[in-house]
């Protein structure tokens, strides 16, 4: 799981036809501590998530099949609003 958090929303005044109503996110890659990791990305938004909210996201192919559009040209998507997460869950298991 890719666990991201939300910085605000990319505003571009053109898109590919595809992207025409799904709005653009700046997402912050969090690790599984809630730390930053890497730079912040662009992502489309496939479920309406707000700035502030910790979100999970998926690349490669698997990003563009969440649109409506599954033939967008894009490289990451949100897919889920995290309710809670618990970093350190599982942790000792074997």
């Amino acid at each position: 799981m890719q666990l991201a958090r939300v910085l605000g929303v990319v505003v571009a005044s053109v898109k590919h036809p595809s992207l025409i109503g799904v709005r653009l996110l700046l997402i912050q890659p969090q690790d599984h501590d809630g730390l930053p990791d890497g730079d912040a990305i662009v992502a489309a938004d496939a479920l309406q998530a707000g700035p502030g909210e910790l979100v999970e996201w998926i690349t490669g192919r698997e990003a563009a099949l969440a649109l409506p559009d599954t033939f967008s040209p894009v490289d990451a998507t949100v897919i889920a609003i995290v309710d809670h997460h618990h970093p350190n869950a599982g942790e000792g298991a074997p």
